[in-house]
């Protein structure tokens, strides 16, 4: 792979580390903000909820300033948006000011995970896009690993302000992403369809080593004279096979685990120590099957790996439901071990590069803005009734009830999903995602 793509895709995948480091220092710090201002069961899980309504929204905003400033202007942006925001949440004096905050940081998130994306995928070859893509999704995990590890590490410090310290960790990596983005190019397709800069896109195709002339005229033959609807009959397929990969990524429950990973231990009978320390383990496994992910994708398929994910979560889900209905909760932690793997090989790998790929020139970043702004709302509404259901629902049937319907997305997979490897992204709109 040319040593400019890879470095490109590195650092517009920290975007994803900033994602995946601010959606999980939350962990380490929701039970003391409940206890600090004495939050009901609701209240709670709208304060932790908040970023992910905020995350809704930047989805489905988030392709606006991609079209129209660009996608390196606006992941520039959105670094500036996660130093404010982590700075104010940490200093937050009452949950209202913390919700305000918060529900700004989801906004980065949500924008992030469209953009950052999009970026990705329409600066990379196709042999080299699944891979490349999945770049943001490995920084994801690392940042769910290092908030994990940092959360583990500043317990105590400050006393019961130690969450304080949890959240104000983002504001580093925040700048230090958007200075790096300052070195990295817009993407040539940008240039070439909304700016009409076809000078510019060439330089950019000739530092990455593709054959320049040939490429712009396929990137423009590929857009249809007439601006598209994106909610039209022509993409109601793509449509719906992205609202149901998002939403089935969230029925899996994999919010429920990283947001309130050291609750779900607790909720197996480990000490809050333990329970901190066990999410560690979580972002470790998360990280070593998500590099798998990252070796198999563009070798075995997109489908390939969610046929893998979807059994392993059907197995993991079902035993963790089985050890809440028994006496032993103690295997619990290995079963949600083996539910993070299965989440890391197949959907975790596959949701942003199959989103990023699924949709033709014409209507790629508010295509994929729709199914990132489903993937966030039905994340939202996990986050806002798990703690209400943790309290009042037994574990069985909560993980039992994400095991069925992780049967029905093995069904989708094996009906109705599309293998989107090695296709070019101008070649989309036939016969593979349309018809």
């Amino acid at each position: 792979m040319n040593r400019r793509l890879a470095l490109w895709s590195i650092t517009v995948g920290l975007g994803g580390f900033l994602f995946g480091l601010d959606v999980a220092v939350i962990s380490g710090a929701e039970q003391a903000i409940q206890r600090l201002w004495g939050l009901s069961d609701w209240l709670h899980g709208t304060a932790i909820a908040m970023a992910l309504y905020g995350t809704a929204f930047g989805a489905a905003l988030g392709n606006i300033p991609a079209n129209r400033i660009g996608r390196k202007k606006t992941l520039i942006w959105i670094g500036v948006l996660f130093f404010i925001t982590s700075i104010g949440a940490a200093l937050s004096t009452n949950v209202y000011f913390f919700m305000f905050f918060r529900f700004l940081s989801g906004l980065s998130i949500g924008a992030s995970s469209v953009v950052a994306p999009v970026y990705i995928s329409e600066i990379a070859p196709p042999k080299y896009r699944g891979r490349m893509v999945i770049s943001f999704q490995l920084n994801v995990v690392t940042g769910i690993l290092i908030a994990y590890f940092s959360n583990y590490l500043l317990q105590g410090i400050g006393g019961a302000n130690d969450w304080r310290w949890m959240l104000g960790v983002v504001a580093l990596p925040s700048l230090v992403f958007s200075t790096l983005m300052l070195f990295t190019p817009e993407t040539p397709r940008w240039l070439v369809l909304y700016k009409k800069d076809d000078e510019a896109a060439k330089k950019v195709l000739a530092l990455t080593g593709e054959a320049s002339d040939h490429l712009i005229d396929e990137i423009k033959a590929s857009v249809s004279t007439v601006k598209e609807a994106l909610f039209s009959r022509k993409f109601l397929r793509p449509l719906v096979l992205a609202f149901l990969i998002a939403f089935f990524n969230q029925l899996s429950g994999i919010n429920a685990i990283i947001y309130f990973a050291p609750k779900v231990f607790e909720m197996a009978g480990i000490a809050r120590n333990g329970a901190l320390l066990s999410t560690v383990g979580i972002g470790v496994v998360n990280l070593l099957f998500t590099l798998t992910g990252w070796y198999l994708i563009d070798r075995f398929g997109r489908r390939t790996l969610m046929f893998i994910g979807s059994f392993g979560y059907i197995l993991s889900l079902t035993m963790i439901a089985a050890s809440f209905n028994g006496t032993d909760h103690s295997p619990i932690v290995y079963y949600v071990f083996l539910f993070i793997a299965s989440h890391a090989i197949g959907q975790g790998a596959v949701i942003w590069v199959f989103l990023s790929e699924l949709f033709p020139n014409s209507v790629r970043a508010s295509g994929t803005s729709f199914g990132s702004l489903t993937h966030w709302v039905f994340a939202a509404l996990v986050a806002q009734v798990f703690p209400y259901f943790a309290t009042h629902v037994p574990g069985a049937v909560i993980f039992g009830f994400f095991a069925f319907m992780m049967v029905l997305q093995l069904l989708y997979v094996w009906k109705m999903m599309p293998e989107t490897k090695g296709i070019a992204l101008e070649d989309m709109g036939g016969n593979v995602v349309l018809h």
